[in-house]
């Protein structure tokens, strides 16, 4: 049972930062709305990540663990709020443009530990991934202002 829901964790980790780098590079590439529709793809990752929430206290994680899934769980909801229910042009508002990317990022970030528990061969993979999309991030922000 650990090493599938280890395995799950890396999987969902490393899908999630193949889309966002999917979706970064519509940007660039002027097609934001094939990105658009990537996110609601995005948002299905919420539920085999409440799975391993729901699984934790079996497996024993630690508090951080929690908080890693957590950080990502609460970036969709703010997502899914912001650009998908509310659409808030909120790109423009420096104060909120910082912390919906802390807590990208916070939540990402998190994704890492997650894939590591599954070893060493799919947290190399998650790294280079998610140095990818980070780089992504910026570049895409600098060029489209998005």
């Amino acid at each position: 049972m650990l090493e599938k829901t280890n395995l799950l964790g890396a999987v969902v980790a490393v899908t999630f930062y193949v889309s966002a780098i999917l979706v970064f590079i519509f940007r660039l590439l002027g097609q934001p709305l094939y990105g658009h529709w990537i996110g609601y793809f995005e948002f299905l990752l919420a539920v085999p990540l409440i799975f391993l929430l729901l699984k934790a206290p079996q497996l024993g994680r630690p508090a951080l663990y929690y908080i890693q899934i957590g950080c990502m769980l609460a970036w969709l909801v703010v997502e899914a709020l912001l650009d998908y229910i509310l659409k808030v042009d909120f790109r423009n508002v420096r104060w909120m443009v910082i912390s919906y990317v802390v807590l990208f990022f916070a939540g990402t970030g998190g994704l890492l530990g997650v894939a590591a528990n599954a070893g060493r061969g799919w947290s190399i993979p998650a790294i280079i991934l998610f140095l990818i999309m980070a780089v992504l991030t910026f570049v895409q922000r600098a060029v489209t202002g998005m």
